[in-house]
């Protein structure tokens, strides 16, 4: 299963007239009663989809002429009937001739399209030769829920379609890893016919949102999250208003976070949100990574994974795929943001760090009116807590920007080695609490005390706070950590942990597509939804 790079050749769709027309969404009904069913398709209707595909095999009681009939008929959308048998992963275990009997019926009776697996297509279009109305069309399906095989038995599956006289051909496969979804974007492509290609399972959600990008014919978003008719199929609502999936199309650019776990992450709520606000042609996906190196060898044209913003397990190990990286994010040892440019090279930075370097600069501007001109952090004594990843990126960070630093940490030994780096001072987290050579010092807190649940404990006592100008608590859950409350009613001023969050969000922003973002709307949305 060798990964074959994907690159920006693949992307110029064929000239054939099918491409031309966007995308369908289709909502698969999974009710079990007709008047299920009609509720369903009501909402479909609501919430946007184009077409609603019916899964006889889901139904109960079914009765063939009067349940179609209604169910035809009533659609206030553009109908696809599907039977599905156990053998192809659906429901329906009785007798083949009577499921193609229902199948026929559908045709006459007015739906817009059917669904037959590849194992009896054959037989079933030859039985409807010179039967099928005007503007019907037949889709010939092939389910593999195993795997995803090699671009060339793909190529293979889908002239077997073609050869039973399908309209339009509908393979769905298995990913086990992300790059899979690669294969099936090419084949796509190159189709010769309409091609509806699916990759199943949560490796293999962008191949779905995608379709637009490579010109498949229908996708498929369900009505509600636990009503799904395939493993990793989002909802419809996601892929309308998350992903903006009407605004995607083959020149579309694809961002997105890399990371595992990924789908937890609100940052394509933000990122997508803000291209839509100035009209920009992006779209920002999670990629769930097993492999970094793998993922950016696999899909290496100039407008896929034009950027990237990094999280755990894959920092450090990112670090290893870069062909330029930021001085600053080298010394921290960890990424958080890649861009590629256009010659195809990524290039890495750590927006973490500014984020939180930028948020502190600005509260001591407005607690010493600063001259714009240096960093207000010229010459403080800066005390960090923690030296893992966020210790790291503010301890060099305060330390470029010319302040005296001082590491402290649970073990001293790992303290002391990150204070080295910068020419800082070390110490043990217990001794803090009596360290105040001079007042108006800053206090950067990286260490997960006070964090949710435990947000009644703090790392440094209260009394030991007035000898502090400004404390900042990189901690976001609670927003307001117990060290900041106490540390407000000693007199300093506080930066909050969203603000880093926030910012770095910025600097991506503005590595991404070289303009400044959209700052109150992503505050505004981080309000709300993060």
């Amino acid at each position: 299963m060798g990964s074959v790079p994907f690159t920006t050749s693949d992307l110029q769709t064929s000239t054939s007239g099918f491409r031309s027309s966007p995308t369908l969404l289709c909502t698969p009904l999974m009710g079990t009663t007709v008047d299920q069913m009609l509720i369903e398709m009501r909402k479909a209707k609501e919430i946007g989809a184009d077409l609603v595909e019916i899964r006889l095999d889901c139904l109960r009681n079914f009765n063939p002429h009067q349940d179609l009939q209604i169910l035809i008929k009533q659609s206030p959308l553009p109908t696809l009937v599907t039977y599905r048998p156990v053998w192809e992963g659906g429901q329906y275990e009785g007798d083949e001739s009577k499921r193609q009997d229902a199948l026929r019926l559908a045709m006459q009776l007015g739906a817009h399209y059917i669904d037959v697996e590849l194992e009896v297509a054959h037989d079933f279009n030859s039985s409807i030769l010179g039967k099928k109305p005007d503007n019907f069309k037949i889709i010939v399906s092939s389910h593999n829920f195993h795997n995803t095989p090699s671009a060339e038995a793909i190529g293979n599956l889908v002239a077997r379609i073609q050869a039973t006289g399908a309209n339009i051909a509908k393979i769905a496969t298995t990913a086990l890893d992300i790059t899979d979804c690669a294969r099936i974007f090419q084949i796509t492509v190159h189709s010769q016919i309409p091609i509806i290609g699916i990759v199943m399972g949560e490796r293999g959600l962008i191949s779905r949102i995608l379709s637009p990008k490579f010109g498949g014919y229908l996708t498929y978003g369900a009505l509600e999250a636990g009503a799904i008719s395939a493993p990793g199929q989002p909802t419809a609502k996601d892929l309308l208003d998350l992903y903006n999936f009407r605004l995607i199309r083959p020149d579309t650019k694809v961002y997105g976070i890399i990371g595992k776990p990924v789908g937890h992450s609100k940052s394509p709520l933000l990122f997508n949100a803000s291209y839509k606000s100035v009209g920009l042609n992006a779209v920002y996906l999670h990629f769930l990574v097993d492999d970094v190196e793998k993922f950016f060898n696999t899909y290496s044209a100039v407008d896929f994974a034009s950027g990237c913003s990094c999280t755990i397990p894959h920092k450090e190990a990112a670090l290893k795929c870069m062909d330029e990286i930021d001085p600053i994010a080298k010394k921290i040892g960890a990424i958080n943001n890649i861009v590629r440019r256009p010659d195809g090279t990524l290039t890495a930075f750590n927006t973490d760090y500014i984020g939180a370097i930028s948020a502190i600069e600005d509260g001591l501007r407005g607690l010493n009116g600063v001259s714009p001109g240096a960093s207000p952090l010229a010459g403080k004594l800066f005390v960090v807590l923690g030296a893992g990843g966020a210790g790291k990126s503010l301890a060099y960070g305060a330390a470029q920007k010319g302040a005296r630093v001082v590491v402290a940490n649970r073990t001293f030994e790992r303290a002391k080695e990150l204070a080295d780096k910068v020419g800082g001072q070390a110490m043990t987290l217990a001794e803090v609490e009596n360290f105040h050579p001079e007042e108006g010092m800053v206090l950067a807190n990286t260490t997960s005390v006070g964090m949710k649940p435990k947000i009644d404990e703090t790392p440094l006592a209260k009394h030991a706070l007035k000898h502090y100008c400004l404390v900042f608590d990189a901690i976001y859950t609670p927003k307001d950590t117990r060290l900041l409350r106490e540390a407000r009613e000693t007199g300093a001023v506080i930066v909050y942990g969203t603000e880093m969050l926030i910012r770095q969000g910025f600097e991506q922003y503005k590595n991404f597509t070289g303009l400044p973002a959209p700052e109150e709307l992503l505050r505004t949305l981080m309000e709300k939804h993060a």
